[in-house]
């Protein structure tokens, strides 16, 4: 009896939970285009299309499509295609194509493309990183 008079005290509080948290925003052209959530979970205009996984593993409908590394070498297939340094500056196949500014200003062939939202370290701009590479094929 107890348990059934707890169940809509359950429910009430499961309803409330709040969405997972937004940690990083990226925005193109001045509008809002992707969210990395607390979690890991990328949105792109609200929808879920994929999560950056702690270990760098870059998901797309729950398939590993690619990895960031921590060093910043970012892989599709297990080979190397760019990397992320720890400075901001991208490359593609050792060419600089791009940079993450600490101001969160995202540079392509040195003019402003965008910019992301807390990504003053090299983890967060690893996660932009894994974002822009595998989710926006005019940048990389």
């Amino acid at each position: 009896m107890q348990l059934l008079l707890a169940m809509p005290a359950l429910f009430c509080s499961l309803a409330l939970t709040p969405p997972a948290a937004v940690d990083v925003e990226i925005r193109v052209g001045g509008s809002s285009w992707a969210t990395i959530d607390d979690d890991g979970t990328i949105r792109i205009g609200g929808s879920s299309v994929g999560k950056f996984d702690s270990d760098g593993t870059v998901r797309k409908s729950g398939s590993s499509i690619g990895k960031v590394e921590s060093d910043g070498t970012i892989r599709r297939g297990g080979s190397s295609i760019g990397k992320i340094q720890r400075d901001g500056i991208i490359r593609r196949s050792g060419s600089q194509i791009g940079r993450i500014d600490s101001d969160g200003t995202i540079r392509k062939a040195g003019s402003s493309w965008g910019s992301a939202s807390r990504c003053s370290d090299h983890d967060a701009r690893r996660g932009v990183a894994a974002v822009l590479v595998f989710f926006r094929s005019d940048f990389f």
